[in-house]
């Protein structure tokens, strides 16, 4: 039976299970009352090379080191993350934090439980999946679970937390004919994907092997961020989970990369292709003995690739809620004059078809976005003018009664003034990016799932250094590890663009942009100021939400719409308030009738910025 033992402030853990000691740390969020513990960088799978798929990890020493992170997957270094850019918190303020680099000894995870669990405790799992495109890590100071654990102690809602590290970017995502060809020779199924396969493997670990952790195998949560949320979806979508699921429910916080239309096997090796002639490459096997530096600029050229084998057959349909033939006539009439249009009207525009085609098992759901997500691509939107974003407009859309809805639903022509025209462009890009898919996924689990166990929110609350809305602001109050509002020091600048979510190989100085909120904007006089009480309020109202979900409790009412903010303000709202928060209107008159896949298309093109980059382009 396992046992846990203290000593020199060093908590050990017996798993008779794996045969091994792990020695871990206690928390430093530790208090007489809630004691906590943390074994981290414990290896869950290995990986046999580079673009292989990864095996479970089950083989341990006698007495396993989980007193230090593990490494984490190749990306650029000592660099800021995107989250800690958009908290624009001084780097005084900020934790430092270096961690080994290793593709292939990246896989490990780090578990953060109460000290007085026992095997028989079964608290429910919550396993934590980080965003942050082709960089990041589980084990960073944000995502840390120490207070978040600490919570649920206090609340007498007791949870394991887990998060985990997986292969990013190339390393992660790779996929083409040749590397299919080698997969079948292996003997494994599908190819590409492989950080999706890693989350996987990391899940079948902790199924396996949670219980002498104190947790319950069964009852799992899986939650992330940005694309770790996205790669969630994906999750729910795949044939494996339809067969073996890992999780019992999900929470699916500001997805950035849900697409109806991923590329195939042979688009991906194109995309391959071009980077080994960037590479000077010929063959797949000197690209596969390149150092792992060489590959990092070029991790944002594939995520998620349909390999015929991950997802389940038809996915895409929970991404194409309406068609473009049943709303033509919509567009036409919003291209021209607009009208005003009844609550039923509107809810035909956002129910999904009778066509859908979910995989079975579809877990319960938490999911919703941040109504300024799209300040993640606020560098390229930045560069655009008015005229050039209409010719743009018009060149992709080929239709002048597309183009000109598009601009008559987000206010833009080419008369525009210039200091406007990107918050136009934003407005487009969070709906196309974020907002709309959000809202077409939750429409098809609300469909799949009867109206049972999909639960609706909306993250509107300012953050406590910049004041106002962005993304990744949730995750201040999820996991409650910045400084309290008014221990911080005066805002940092605020550069607006993350690296890892940018769709150009752009290097420009991120020193040349300047800080939207910096002590010389205008601005900020008109911001909200974030005291104590609202930060304490939406924290305390939203890591109880998300452990009553975990205990398998209803969060809030599921026909009612759950607000965070803004300032402060917390609680269950009529679903009919979705519209004044985001634009579900658009979505359904406009958006739907051109598509998801044109609509994406527009919002990347605008998102790179314009052909020369770094210059105003008229």
């Amino acid at each position: 039976m396992p046992s846990t033992v203290l000593t020199h402030n060093r908590p050990t853990l017996y798993h008779g299970a794996l045969q091994t000691t792990f020695c871990g740390v206690e928390h430093d969020a530790s208090t007489p009352d809630a004691a906590i513990q943390q074994f981290r960088g414990i290896k869950f799978a290995s990986v046999p090379a580079r673009f292989r798929q990864s095996k479970l990890h089950t083989s341990y020493h006698t007495v396993t080191d989980a007193t230090e992170y593990g490494p984490i997957c190749p990306q650029a270094h000592n660099t800021r993350t995107c989250e800690e850019r958009l908290f624009g918190v001084d780097d005084a303020d900020l934790p430092s934090q270096r961690f080994k680099q290793n593709e292939l000894e990246c896989l490990n995870l780090n578990i953060t439980r109460p000290a007085d669990l026992t095997p028989q405790s079964r608290v429910p799992v919550m396993l934590w999946i980080h965003g942050g495109g082709d960089r990041g890590s589980g084990s960073h100071w944000i995502y840390d679970g120490g207070n978040f654990v600490r919570r649920s102690i206090l609340l007498r809602r007791p949870i394991i937390l887990a998060t985990i590290n997986f292969r990013l970017g190339l390393f992660g995502f790779a996929a083409g004919p040749h590397i299919r060809e080698e997969s079948a020779v292996s003997g494994e199924a599908g190819t590409g994907n492989y950080g999706l396969r890693d989350q996987r493997k990391a899940m079948e670990w902790v199924h396996r092997y949670i219980s002498e952790f104190g947790g319950d195998p069964h009852n799992v949560t899986v939650f992330g961020a940005g694309t770790g949320a996205s790669d969630i979806v994906y999750h729910c979508l795949s044939s494996e989970h339809a067969v073996r699921p890992m999780f019992a429910r999900a929470i699916i916080q500001s997805a950035v990369g849900i697409e109806p239309s991923l590329p195939d096997v042979n688009s991906a090796g194109w995309r391959l292709n071009r980077v080994m002639s960037a590479l000077k490459v010929s063959s797949f096997e000197q690209l596969r003995r390149l150092p792992a530096d060489s590959l990092l600029p070029f991790g944002h050229v594939l995520r998620v690739v349909d390999d015929e084998h991950f997802l389940w057959p038809g996915w895409q349909s929970c991404l194409t809620p309406e068609t473009a033939h049943h709303h033509h006539h919509h567009l036409e009439a919003v291209a021209g004059t607009p009208r005003a249009k009844s609550p039923a009207f509107l809810s035909r525009h956002v129910s999904p078809a009778p066509h859908i085609n979910l995989p079975p098992g579809l877990p319960p759901l938490i999911i919703g976005d941040c109504v300024a997500d799209a300040d993640l691509w606020a560098r390229g939107v930045s560069h655009w003018t008015a005229p050039a974003v209409v010719r743009r407009l018009k060149a992709v859309c080929q239709s002048l009664t597309k183009s000109n809805a598009l601009m008559r639903a987000y206010d833009f022509g080419s008369a525009t003034p210039d200091e406007e025209i990107a918050d136009h462009l934003l407005e487009l890009v969070c709906d196309a990016r974020v907002n709309w898919p959000t809202h077409a996924f939750y429409a098809a689990a609300h469909h799949q799932r009867h109206g049972q166990g999909v639960f609706r929110y909306v993250f509107d609350q300012e953050s406590p250094a910049r004041r106002a809305t962005h993304h990744a602001a949730d995750l201040i109050y999820l996991f409650d590890n910045l400084p309290a509002p008014g221990a911080m020091s005066p805002p940092a600048p605020v550069f607006d663009f993350c690296d890892s979510f940018s769709d150009t190989d752009s290097d420009e100085d991120e020193d040349s942009y300047r800080a939207p909120f910096s002590d010389e904007s205008d601005d900020m006089w008109s911001m909200t100021t974030v005291d104590e009480f609202s930060f304490s309020r939406v924290r305390d109202t939203m890591q109880e939400r998300w452990l009553t979900f975990a205990y398998g409790e209803a969060p809030w009412d599921e026909d009612k719409l759950f607000v965070f903010g803004p300032e402060g303000e917390v609680g269950e709202r009529s679903v009919g308030l979705l519209e004044g928060r985001r634009r579900t209107r658009v979505f359904g008159e406009v958006l739907a009738p051109l598509g998801m896949e044109l609509v994406q298309k527009i919002a990347t093109e605008f998102s790179r910025g314009p052909p020369l980059t770094g210059y105003r382009y008229a």
